[in-house]
C-alpha cells in the first residue's frame, strides 16, 4: 500500500513501481497491480522427446550444410533450447560422397592430424572426399559444435552415410529442408 500511494504521490511510472515491488519484494497483486512476466522454460535431461531428420548431401556445400546440421544437432531451431541440456534431434546425412566444396577448397584445403608420431599428417579435400566422405562432413559439424563433453554427444547423434541407403528406415525420418533460401 505504502509503494501505491508512493507512486501516486510522486507520479512514477508502473514500470517504476514493478522494479521496486521485485527489488523489496512487495506483492502488488492487490487492488489490481499485477506484475507482469513468465518464468523462463528450462528444458531437462531426457524430458523432450528426439525426432529423426534425413538430409541428402547430393549438391550442397559443406560448409552450409554443416551449419544447418550443427543448429539441429544442438536443438536451436526449437523453441525449447537450453545451453547446457542437449535438446537437438538425430540428423541422417545420405549421399555424403557428393558434397561439393566452393572455390579452390577441393585442391588448396588441407586435413591436418597427429598420429603419435613425430610430425604431422596431412591431405587435401580431394582426396579425403574420394578415401572418407564421411568424414568430410562430421569435421566439418563437429567443429561447429561447443567442444565439450556435450558437444561429443551432440556428435553423436549425427549420422553420416556414403551413397543413398541408411539403417534408420524404422524411425521414419522427416526431410531436413536444406534447400537455400535465396
Amino acid at each position: 500500500m505504502i509503494l501505491r500511494e508512493l507512486g501516486s504521490a510522486v507520479r512514477l511510472s508502473a514500470f517504476t513501481v514493478n522494479f521496486l515491488a521485485h527489488v523489496f519484494h512487495f506483492d502488488l497483486s492487490v487492488e489490481g497491480y499485477i506484475v507482469p512476466g513468465t518464468k523462463t522454460y528450462v528444458a531437462k535431461t531426457g524430458e523432450l522427446e528426439k525426432q529423426w531428420f534425413i538430409a541428402d548431401a547430393d549438391g550442397q556445400i559443406v560448409g552450409r550444410l554443416a551449419n544447418q546440421i550443427a543448429v539441429v544437432l544442438m536443438g536451436k531451431h526449437k523453441p525449447t533450447y537450453t545451453p547446457h541440456v542437449d535438446t537437438g534431434d538425430f540428423v541422417v546425412v545420405v549421399n555424403a560422397e557428393k558434397v561439393v566444396f566452393t572455390g579452390n577448397k577441393l585442391e588448396q584445403k588441407q586435413y591436418t592430424w597427429y598420429t603419435g608420431y613425430p610430425g604431422l599428417r596431412s591431405e587435401t579435400a580431394q582426396t579425403r572426399l574420394q578415401r572418407k566422405p564421411e568424414q568430410v562432413l562430421r569435421e566439418a559439424v563437429r567443429r561447429m559444435l561447443p567442444k565439450s563433453k556435450l558437444g561429443r554427444q551432440m556428435l553423436s547423434k549425427l549420422k553420416v552415410y556414403k551413397g543413398p541407403d541408411h539403417p534408420h528406415q524404422a524411425q521414419n525420418p522427416a526431410p531436413l529442408n536444406t534447400q537455400e533460401s535465396n
